[in-house]
């Protein structure tokens, strides 16, 4: 990637941003030498990195980064021979515990998130070295006692030393007061003393081994400890010596797993560095973007990555699919520079593997090259004008560019005569577009604003201007030049009409015509703008009062199954009644004498009769079942099993006594007699209008289709087909299916999430993943 590109669009201050998101200092630097990478599968792998991360964050999960270092350092002086300190030691066992902690996090986390967990693969606990390091040494890097037996007994020498010298100290101190400084024992030169008066020095007796700033105090090793201190000093350096050799011990056990902790940080780093990547993004509000390799830029409502949330101005931006050249004409400080560092900025940051400041769906492209030729670069060194500082620059550019280029141009041809500098404006752009690269460019030249229209390729843009307030808006409209609106700017400020009416009398037609067209495209534009805000609204209405219709027939006909149920309970206690008052009037009859005014087999058919009395007012939930045996069942006919009690579908006549019918997911065959009919199938008619097919569920063999396709329909008409459609699912027992209703307006795809929401048999609902349609689609979960 070219380092100059890099420079200009301040990538530089993408990694300061990302750097402040790092929790180590390994991960901090690894993310200082963030680049970006030019191979599609290098890219697809680093966004998945961190769109893993991002997805750990929004479960509000947090990586146990605990303190840790870089002990990079430590580790080859191990290697070469060197005994490490006591920090050194504890910092490699602090980096082993920070490492075992992070790879249990990562692995017992239950997410799919594969490529984390792969990276703590490389990550090995080292337990026992650990273990070894905080044994010998405590958590103020001194080594305690146990590190070895012969430490230990050195240790309790140096104690018994250090006692019998102060006994006799203090003993001095009581007996020799007066000849004193002051009655305390202190050390010099490692080595115990006595802060003895200067006139007295006699009298003590002994090594003199410091001296007060006035010199009337001695310290003074006296005579009667000479011995003492030079035994604790042996066996101060006995302990030196083998503190010595338990750290060229520990050193030794470092050195051997150098490779292993090594591979340790590297992992580490790299958790640390794609966590930054996804923390950077929530600060951002960035969106995954979907990359290709076909100079396609499309961003919706994209943000520069450094200006902040709070003043920043988000655009539309597009190129690539019918135009792969976009010129933006406007003011100055109106954001046409920003603008072009906002597209660049952006593809560098997704190249790199970090998210963009856009919404979702957002789609950029992959190029291997990236040139921009931005800002005011006069060289005096070089002797160099600002025209030919660009030039050079340009030049160099032509020299590289290709299909796989983006290329940013800033005031193409300032700096030089307007008409010489706008025709070789016209000619760069026609040369860069002639290679297929990808190009935007900003200018002040009115000749490109009809460059653009006379050429497929480009496509015109501006920078919004309000007249009213004299100041730019920052908004990037597509398909509009921008106006130099000098006329109407200087009439607000205050110029006489007359000259203003003078000054347009120089201009010519050509000029008045570009002008005029550009201001009635203005006035059409925002005019749209606020018929479609109107359709919006009206349409947010509408939905509004659907929902509330839809809510209200459902109560309707909950109350109606209400009143169903209870007149049916109603029916069926009396029934019972009649039932229990005709037993006991049989069973008196049974028992008179003369039996043969009754029939026993009249008194069964009465019985019978009585018991077929059962009320059903929900004839609307039943099946009409009285034409079962005359019906000639046909392939596609809705039939009811008499035996499973499901409804399923005729999908072969094997004979007019065998069928193999469709339940639910089950493909099973059935004798004509088990079978009820319920409805014939429905044929389409000829004048219809066609559809587009839709995948069927070839697994299963049913005649339903498990995708509904809206797009194209009325807003009402795909609400009743989707009711419909998930009432034939469900009674063919479809465990999912999928809705598509395209990207659009959104006006569908909000239709669909209100219509699940109210319905009682839907589980739960998600858009389409990446290889599913995406937020086109959404999947439904059936009950």
């Amino acid at each position: 990637m070219n380092e100059r590109t890099l420079y200009v669009l301040e990538f530089n201050k993408v990694i300061a941003l990302l750097m402040e998101e790092t929790a180590t200092s390994v991960g901090r630097e690894l993310a200082s030498q963030l680049k970006p990478y030019t191979e599609m599968d290098d890219i697809i792998y680093l966004q998945n990195e961190t769109d893993e991360a991002l997805h750990i964050l929004r479960l509000d999960k947090t990586v146990p980064f605990s303190q840790m270092y870089d002990i990079t350092d430590s580790l080859k002086r191990s290697r070469i021979g060197s005994t490490l300190d006591t920090t050194e030691c504890l910092q490699i066992a602090q980096t082993i515990y920070a490492g075992r902690n992070i790879k249990t996090f990562i692995e017992k986390l239950e997410e799919n998130i594969p490529l984390l967990k792969d990276i703590v693969l490389d990550i090995t606990p080292l337990h026992h070295l650990e273990k070894e390091i905080k044994l010998k040494i405590d958590d103020h890097g001194q080594v305690v006692d146990d590190a070895s037996p012969k430490l230990k007994s050195i240790r309790q020498t140096i104690r018994t030393f250090e006692s019998r010298i102060r006994e006799r100290l203090h003993q001095l101190t009581r007996t020799k007061s007066k000849m004193l400084s002051d009655a305390i024992v202190t050390i010099r030169n490692n080595r115990y003393v006595l802060p003895v008066k200067h006139e007295y020095r006699s009298a003590i007796g002994g090594i003199v081994h410091d001296q007060s700033s006035s010199g009337q105090t001695l310290f003074m090793e006296p005579r009667a400890i000479i011995e003492l201190n030079n035994q604790l000093q042996q066996a101060v350096v006995k302990e030196k010596q083998e503190i010595e050799i338990i750290l060229q011990k520990l050193t030794s056990e470092i050195a051997e797993h150098e490779e292993t902790l090594i591979k340790n940080i590297e992992a580490i780093a790299n958790i640390d560095f794609i966590f930054a990547r996804a923390r950077l993004a929530v600060k951002m509000k960035a969106a995954k973007p979907t990359l290709n390799e076909d100079g396609i830029i499309d961003m919706k409502q994209a943000r520069h990555p450094l200006i902040p949330l709070e003043n920043v101005v988000a655009s539309d931006i597009s190129i690539g699919k019918t135009y792969h050249a976009i010129v933006i004409t406007g003011p100055n400080t109106g954001g046409k520079t920003v603008t072009l560092k906002t597209i660049g900025l952006c593809t560098l940051m997704a190249q790199a593997g970090l998210q963009i400041p856009a919404f979702d769906g957002c789609k950029l492209a992959v190029f291997k090259k990236i040139y921009a030729d931005i800002g005011d670069e006069q060289s005096i060194e070089q002797n160099l004008s600002t025209f030919s500082s660009h030039m050079t620059n340009i030049v160099n550019i032509m020299e590289e560019i290709d299909e796989h280029s983006l290329v940013l141009f800033d005031e193409l041809g300032a700096g030089t005569d307007p008409q010489e500098g706008a025709a070789l404006a016209m000619a760069i752009l026609d040369e860069v577009i002639d290679r297929e690269a990808r190009v935007v460019a900003t200018t002040h030249y009115p000749e490109l604003k009809a460059y653009g229209y006379n050429r497929k390729s480009v496509m015109n843009a501006s920078v919004e201007f309000d007249v009213e307030t004299l100041r730019p808006t920052y908004r990037l409209l597509m398909g509009v030049p921008g106006r130099s609106n000098a006329f109407e700017i200087s009439d607000r400020l205050g110029l006489r009409k007359e000259i203003i009416t003078e000054a347009k009398s120089y201009l010519g037609i050509d000029s008045k015509n570009v002008e005029n067209m550009i201001a009635a495209l203005e006035t059409t534009r925002k005019d749209a703008e606020k018929d479609l805000e109107e359709a919006d609204r009206i349409l947010e209405e509408s939905e509004e009062l659907r929902s509330e219709l839809v809510k209200e027939w459902k109560k309707f006909e909950a109350a109606k199954k209400d009143l169903y149920r209870q007149a049916e309970e109603k029916a069926e206690k009396a029934l019972q009644k009649a039932r229990e008052e005709a037993q006991i009037i049989v069973d008196e009859v049974r028992q008179m004498k003369d039996k043969t005014l009754w029939k026993e087999h009249e008194w069964i058919e009465a019985r019978k009769m009585l018991d077929e009395a059962q009320p059903s007012l929900l004839k609307t939930e039943k099946i009409n079942e009285k034409t079962t045996d005359k019906e000639e069942l046909e392939v596609g006919d809705q039939i009811k099993h008499q035996t499973l009690q499901q409804i399923g579908t005729i999908i072969e006549k094997k004979n007019k006594q065998e069928f193999v019918i469709q339940v639910g997911n089950m493909k099973i065959t059935a004798k004509r007699k088990d079978l009820i009919f319920v409805k014939k199938a429905e044929k389409e008619k000829e004048d219809a209008p066609s559809r587009p097919v839709s995948h069927m569920i070839t697994s299963s063999g049913g005649s339903v289709k498990s995708e509904l396709d809206l797009r194209g329909e009325r807003y009402e008409d795909a609400m009743l087909n989707l009711e419909k459609y998930i009432d034939d699912a469900l009674v063919q027992g479809y465990p999912r299916v999928t809705i598509i209703h395209g990207k659009g307006t959104g006006a569908l795809r909000k239709g669909v999430e209100k219509f699940i929401k109210t319905h009682p048999l839907i589980k739960s609902h998600r858009l389409g993943g990446e290889n599913e349609g995406g937020s086109g689609v959404t999947v439904i979960e059936l009950s």
